[in-house]
């Protein structure tokens, strides 16, 4: 019987054990993170996300969210679990959100309620951590645009300190980027079109330029030279509209397609951007 006891207790105290390393992550010294999976920001299935926090002070620390692509319409937050990790190597001090969004359908727009998903999901750390932070919002592909439509569009109070566009589309009415083989669902499905005004086109309100003013947070991009489906001429109108408002950006470019960002030296070519990126902000 004691013996059975003592074997029990030794797989409890494993288990906890195990859970411990699973909710912790160490980079090395001054860079450890806990982690907490899989937490609900709303009641749909798919309002999900990862928070990391540093086990330093949370007091006036900015926070990352890192928003996936796929389209508005697929992709999951793991697809970007890595490049998280590779970014908490780089910002220690920084808390982490890595996001999932209600995917749209047929039956169900983008928009609002991918923009929705991202205020929903600030909410809920500001409530939860019980803290008022700046926000650095990144995503790829169709995670970029919306960083950027958000930034732009939908962020009256300026949370959002600067955005990191990678690869997102941000003229929906360029020739270029009609040639997506998806473009027919972005001009079907991409907009509720109760959100827009009758002097707006649904592809103007979808346009992350088209809202861009002398206010509008700084902006980093990349985009690939061979990338067929959000085509290099997106960061050429990007740039030339932050100019014309004289918004601090930095754009650069990389040699590959739309997925060839995340290949090992072009993601470290852009780790090491952002964070000279996020210190030029700094000194502003």
């Amino acid at each position: 019987m004691m013996k059975s006891r003592l074997i029990a207790l030794a797989g409890l105290f494993l288990l906890t054990l195990l859970g411990c390393k699973q909710n912790t992550i160490d980079f090395g010294i001054g860079k450890s993170f806990t982690i907490e999976k899989n937490i609900s920001y709303g009641k749909d299935k798919e309002q999900k996300m990862d928070v990391y926090i540093p086990k330093a002070s949370l007091k006036d620390k900015d926070v990352f969210v890192v928003i996936h692509g796929g389209g508005w319409r697929g992709g999951r937050r793991s697809q970007l679990t890595d490049f998280t990790y590779d970014l908490m190597k780089k910002f220690p001090e920084h808390i982490f959100v890595n996001l999932d969004y209600r995917l749209a359908s047929s039956k169900r727009f983008a928009l609002p309620s991918q923009t929705d998903d991202i205020t929903s999901a600030m909410n809920n750390v500001e409530k939860t951590l019980k803290i008022h932070p700046k926000y650095i919002l990144l995503g790829n592909s169709a995670g970029g645009h919306l960083a950027m439509l958000y930034a732009y569009k939908f962020d009256p109070d300026r949370k959002v300190k600067a955005v990191i566009n990678i690869v997102g589309p941000t003229d929906l009415n360029d020739s270029g980027f009609k040639n997506y083989e998806d473009y027919a669902f972005v001009e079907k499905h991409l907009i509720d079109p109760k959100i827009v005004d009758s002097k707006t086109t649904l592809m103007d309100f979808g346009s992350p330029v088209h809202w861009i003013t002398p206010t509008s947070a700084p902006t980093l991009s990349y985009y690939g030279i061979n990338d067929h489906v959000v085509p290099l001429s997106q960061k050429k109108t990007l740039d030339s509209v932050l100019s014309e408002n004289k918004v601090y950006h930095e754009s650069y470019e990389f040699t590959g397609d739309h997925l060839g960002w995340d290949q090992s030296s072009n993601a470290d070519f852009l780790v090491n951007k952002i964070e000279g990126f996020m210190k030029n902000i700094d000194k502003k």
